[in-house]
């Protein structure tokens, strides 16, 4: 690789990790967003005596997400995963709000 080649690599290397970090940055304050909705539906189920978990909502959502991801060509499995670990943390928060935490 020559100079020239190996500076074009280097240079669009880090317009992609510019990008990334963009996208990471986003990422980040969406799901900031998304948890203060969460906690929003956590403080309503609380004082509405609600249980802290949806196990039918989570079954819609799962089936939703998974069918984006394969519509956006992302693996559905991590789309899951991801959505899962996102749930038990929403959870937990909800059980804390109905312990009156």
């Amino acid at each position: 690789m020559g100079d020239a080649d190996a500076r074009e690599a280097r240079a669009e290397l880090l317009r992609l990790r510019a990008s990334i970090d963009n996208i990471d940055a986003a990422l980040i304050f969406m799901l900031a967003e998304r948890f203060r909705c969460t906690q929003q539906v956590g403080r309503l189920k609380a004082e509405h005596d609600m249980p802290a978990s949806d196990p039918g909502r989570e079954e819609q959502q799962t089936a939703r997400l998974r069918a984006l991801a394969e519509e956006a060509h992302l693996d559905p499995e991590f789309a899951e995963k991801w959505f899962n670990f996102v749930v038990a943390e929403v959870i937990r928060h909800h059980t804390e709000a109905a312990e009156g935490r």
